[in-house]
């Protein structure tokens, strides 16, 4: 029977689910783009209705903004009066009407936690959400205890107490040149990936990825270290240690004092976004409007992006901060096509459509070699597991659709010992719009597993190739398993229209035993390609 997990795939907060799961763009009035937006926030117009004063709400005033033109709502505990952004919002007014009058944290949440709201709608900002009286805790006195790697658990629910992983903890020691951080996870599926580090100057933040959660690690050190560090994963025991130089070889009497949420194991639906400024090392062109972006990371910063998953950058448009989210891919499919070699994992590389009349896209092909991007930690909840012990993948790819299939394609070719045959339909509108078209022929010849199929849209006269749209006619050739009881992965990725006819169709094709039908996350928002503008 064919598995289609009904809530997994696409992830609750993916760019895939935004766009199919009811959130489309809608249409636009004339001078109501994001740009248009932003020059609206600049022209000092009074947009919350108090002359400038902020003031605190509580939660009886808040309900009585609740209409179109007086629209308040409550975003993790700030209120903004965005009555004035209606008309600007590509989802629609209906859509910030869901939360009016009200705390729309969680709806935010599931539609665009990626956006910087608090820099589209800082105008906005009314004020603060009223704090009822309450008893809290002093941590002052905890703070000032020495941190000897292994501080008290940080409060964690029961529910994520009994449902969620055993309870991850730390250690550290040293020698005279050097700190070793341990951190053991209790689990085994841990690797590279799953840790993510960042130091500066004295503040050391490590997060790691267990199952749904994240363990933070975050450490005000108590002496200085060098940039450069190294980290090594025993995957038996599910140990990580991330060892440190430091800059004078003196014994340290503790590792430091902690710092926001240290030690806590969070779900990571409920963690915000953090972000590390990378360097642009090269810029060249792949198609006439697709760039290969080179970003080199921090040399204070340890981040492997998992196959399937995203990241977002980062830039300030006119005063304005600007997030996109995008699927970094590798430097290239060949080895012949890497030139220079760079190490990878202190770069990282993305395919980026620049759109003309886009706001981040053309920002971001202005920046000059040496400019700096904002990159977030990964996201996305696509599992390598689901490669074991695979057969057949078929992948489905339309224009920048493809960037998922970059890394899956590396993989599978690479480290999957049972794979028999993967199978590559590549739709784009013409011939000079494919990406690496040339890499991926040369790929097809070299390892005689890959099949590759380019499906062109609005194709030249002397094009000889397949011609069309998806349809049930050029899948059912294409969608052909190797063995009749072959394990099979079919991944699709493109613009929503695409992606949701894809799905229909091997719903009904594949009513086999071992197959796995999987719509990856596309790295950028793409809603509605008519209404797509501001991309």
């Amino acid at each position: 029977m064919l598995n289609v997990p009904s809530q997994s795939f696409p992830a609750p907060r993916s760019q895939q689910r935004v766009a199919s799961g009811g959130r489309s763009k809608v249409p636009l009035k004339q001078g109501r783009s994001l740009m248009d937006w932003i020059r609206l926030t600049k022209s000092r117009k009074d947009l919350t209705g108090l002359k400038g004063r902020l003031i605190e709400v509580t939660e009886e005033e808040l309900k009585k903004h609740n209409k179109k033109d007086d629209c308040w709502i409550c975003i993790r505990g700030f209120v903004y009066n965005v009555s004035p952004y209606m008309e600007y919002h590509p989802g629609g007014e209906d859509e910030l009407m869901r939360a009016a009058g009200s705390d729309g944290t969680e709806l935010f949440d599931q539609v665009h936690r990626w956006v910087n709201y608090e820099s589209m709608l800082k105008e906005c900002l009314v004020g603060r959400m009223a704090i009822k009286p309450t008893v809290l805790k002093d941590y002052r006195e905890e703070e000032k205890k020495v941190l000897n790697g292994m501080l008290p658990k940080s409060q964690v629910t029961d529910t994520l107490a009994k449902e969620g992983p055993s309870y991850p903890s730390y250690d550290w020691f040293q020698t005279d040149s050097l700190v070793t951080i341990a951190i053991y996870t209790k689990q085994k599926d841990i690797n590279l990936d799953s840790i993510i580090v960042d130091h500066q100057n004295d503040s050391f933040r490590a997060e790691t990825i267990i199952k749904d959660c994240l363990y933070l690690i975050h450490i005000g050190l108590s002496h200085e270290v060098q940039e450069d560090f190294s980290v090594r994963v025993v995957e038996s025991v599910g140990k990580i240690e991330i060892v440190l130089k430091k800059k004078e070889n003196t014994s340290w009497d503790f590792l430091g004092h902690p710092l926001k949420n240290h030690n806590s194991l969070i779900p990571r639906k409920d963690t915000g976004l953090y972000y590390r400024k990378c360097q642009l090392i090269s810029k060249e062109d792949v198609t006439h409007d697709t760039r290969l972006f080179c970003l080199m990371l921090p040399p204070s910063t340890h981040l492997q992006v998992p196959i399937g998953q995203h990241v977002y950058l980062k830039l300030s448009v006119t005063g304005t901060e600007i997030v996109k989210p995008y699927t970094p891919v590798s430097g290239s499919l060949l080895a012949e096509f890497k030139e220079p070699v760079l190490p990878n994992n202190k770069y990282i590389y993305f395919l980026i459509k620049i759109y003309p009349t886009g706001l981040f896209t053309s920002e971001l092909d202005r920046l000059q070699i040496g400019d700096f991007v904002s990159v977030s930690s990964p996201e996305g909840n696509f599992k390598i597991s689901k490669f074991q012990e695979l057969e057949d993948l078929f992948l489905l790819a339309a224009g920048t659709g493809f960037t998922p299939m970059v890394k899956i394609l590396n993989y599978a070719l690479t480290d999957i010992p049972s794979l028999r045959k993967v199978k590559l339909m590549f739709f784009n509108k013409t011939e000079d719009d494919i990406i690496w078209r040339s890499q991926l022929e040369k790929l097809a010849f070299k390892d005689k597993r890959l099949d590759v199929e380019f499906v062109l849209s609005a194709p030249t006269s002397e094009w000889n190739g397949k011609q069309g749209h998806i349809s049930p006619a050029l899948l059912s050739e294409f969608l052909k398993r190797n063995l009749d009881k072959s394990k099979v992965l079919v991944c699709i990725c493109g613009p929503v229209p695409f992606t949701e006819q894809g799905v229909r169709f091997p719903k009904i094709k594949f009513q086999l035993q071992n197959c796995l039908f999987q719509p990856l996350t596309l790295g950028y928002y793409r809603g509605p390609l008519k209404h797509a503008k501001d991309r």
